[in-house]
């Protein structure tokens, strides 16, 4: 019989519906997971095993009844510390939780812990490991939530997506992450960096704990599953020359799967305008960063890592015309991106260049992530096998804007042709 703190979130919710699992023993036994585990792979920043269990007793009725929440520390909580990955928050205890986190709680959720996050969710790594070989890294930013999930130490958790920081750990750690058309889920409460870019989004084991973590914040139905097989735009996208050969080569089987399974997967090239949202990207992310992080910047300078320092600085030595010229051409790429997949239902391209590169130092290109992030629709990355060092690979499956629900359904279709 599978071990509580390894079922889904769906097959947990089933099992507490029913009966034969209750909300204090699911919430002890990760708590028993992380006790055993969190020494080396370090995926909590923040766990007061009392209070969860507290929670777990008192759990609100609701699709999330019972189910433990990972919470990445850049989404505010009001009865633990709020950090943001950076020394200078350190201690920092806000007075209300995040709009996403207090919607967690209404719908049954039960908040574990806070999960490390990189400095202000940028690239300054923090020590989480990858839990399937601690020398690798579990990708970033949100490397606690999809590590912790991976772990077992909760079956649901929070991420947030500037670049590639919900797809990229997602694949790395063999798990599902979904990032939702932009503003599907609140920001407030959020250490927002990129106003434009930053987006909350949810892990889980598989496309549908994603649908019923996304539906129980939204009150959206995800849970509907197409009749026919997609017609799938196949595109390498803008990380084609990161791609190892084992990546690529899972993208093309996967393509292969589903044509099998009926889809027509028709290979399209990236336009003129998705390539210039691609160069846009790193101007945009940076310049609303170093404006959203002015205080800390004339306030605590030296406590801000010199990888962000860097990036900033790069930043404000641009024209102010490279931001909203970036914006525009993000804008111009969305209604591009739009017009091509009138087309399509979705587009499969690589989650990551590679299985998780070794050390911790860093987390991993986002190369494979950006453009779409900037294109504001919605995301998923899929477990799909192992890569040439028996690490997990994943593959990422793209919307247009609003086709949310569109998107999961495709989802769990590509998931069971490939049985993921």
């Amino acid at each position: 019989m599978t071990h509580p703190a390894d079922l889904s979130a769906t097959e947990a919710a089933a099992r507490i519906a029913a009966g034969s699992l209750s909300p204090a023993t699911l919430a002890e036994a990760c708590l028993e997971r992380a006790a055993a585990r969190d020494g080396t792979v370090r995926a909590f920043v923040s766990l007061e095993p009392a209070r969860v269990r507290q929670a777990a007793a008192a759990a609100l009725p609701g699709p999330l009844h019972g189910l433990p929440v990972g919470v990445k520390d850049v989404l505010d909580t009001a009865d633990l510390p709020s950090q943001y990955g950076s020394p200078i928050w350190a201690g920092h205890r806000p007075r209300a939780d995040a709009a996403a986190v207090a919607l967690a709680r209404r719908a049954g959720g039960v908040i574990q812990g806070k999960t490390v996050t990189t400095e202000f969710a940028t690239r300054h790594p923090g020590p989480t490991t990858n839990p399937h070989d601690p020398a690798r890294t579990p990708g970033g930013s949100s490397q606690g939530s999809a590590a912790g999930v991976a772990a077992g130490f909760f079956p649901l958790a929070f991420g947030t997506q500037t670049a590639g920081s919900v797809l990229r750990p997602a694949a790395y750690c063999g798990i599902a992450g979904f990032k939702p058309s932009y503003g599907l889920i609140h920001r407030a409460g959020m250490k927002v960096m990129s106003e434009s870019l930053d987006t909350i989004g949810v892990f889980g084991r598989g496309a549908a704990d994603c649908a019923l973590f996304a539906g129980a914040l939204t009150g959206l139905d995800f849970s509907a599953r197409p009749e026919a097989a997609p017609r799938i735009a196949l595109c390498f996208g803008p990380g084609e020359s990161l791609l190892t050969e084992d990546s690529r080569a899972r993208i093309e089987a996967v393509a292969a799967a589903c044509a099998r399974a009926g889809a027509r997967v028709t290979p399209v090239p990236l336009t003129a305008p998705l390539r210039a949202a691609v160069e846009a990207h790193p101007v945009v992310m940076n310049a609303e960063t170093a404006h959203a992080l002015a205080w800390e910047r004339n306030a605590a300078r030296a406590l801000i890592s010199p990888v962000l320092t860097e990036r900033l600085d790069w930043a404000e030595s641009l024209p102010a015309t490279a931001l909203i010229d970036g914006r525009a051409a993000f804008a111009t790429a969305r209604a591009a991106f739009r017009d091509l997949m009138a087309e399509y239902d979705i587009l499969l391209t690589a989650s990551a260049p590679s299985e998780a590169p070794l050390g911790l130092e860093a987390t991993g290109d986002p190369a494979c992530n950006a453009l779409w992030t900037a294109l504001h629709g919605p995301c998923i990355s899929l477990p799909a096998g192992t890569g040439a060092a028996g690490m997990p690979l994943g593959v990422q499956l793209v919307a247009p804007f609003g086709a949310d629900a569109a998107l999961l359904g495709w989802a769990g279709w590509v998931e069971r042709v490939i049985g993921a």
